[in-house]
């Protein structure tokens, strides 16, 4: 199965997803969105995908969201996709694309959701917190 990660890794879950991902097993196709950037057709593409609205993807703390006078309720969606478009961090992260669907990983443990296999428990995210048992199944 192909996995596509686009992930921050200044971004705790964002690394916690993909070690997740890897630790499963899977080589995922990572895209650096922060370097890259995206385009207006491929954010549109992954929200319809995963559901969600530009105000649900926009990341509030730890952007320019504030500075930006983003977090104002009346800001329209095209001129969220405008700011995504020019502040790539902006969008919040990770998400992450399988056969499975498209999801806004966060908390982390949200990626198992979409992979068809998981990594070996007892399992914890990079703080600790055990999110596969010993026998393999799902803790939160």
């Amino acid at each position: 199965m192909s996995v596509v990660i686009h992930h921050n890794p200044a971004c705790g879950t964002s690394r916690n997803v993909l070690k997740i991902i890897k630790d499963a097993g899977y080589e995922p196709i990572v895209v650096p969105y922060v370097d890259v950037g995206w385009t207006r057709p491929h954010l549109q593409t992954l929200f319809a995908a995963a559901d969600l609205t530009p105000r649900q993807a926009l990341r509030t703390t730890k952007s320019p969201a504030e500075a930006l006078g983003l977090l104002d309720e009346q800001v329209s969606d095209e001129a969220l996709l405008d700011a995504m478009l020019d502040h790539p961090v902006l969008v919040n992260r990770p998400i992450v694309c399988t056969a499975k669907g498209v999801k806004l990983c966060r908390p982390s443990e949200a990626v198992l959701d979409l992979l068809e296999t998981w990594p070996e428990g007892p399992y914890a995210k990079e703080d600790g917190e055990i999110i596969i048992d010993a026998e393999g199944n799902r803790v939160v």
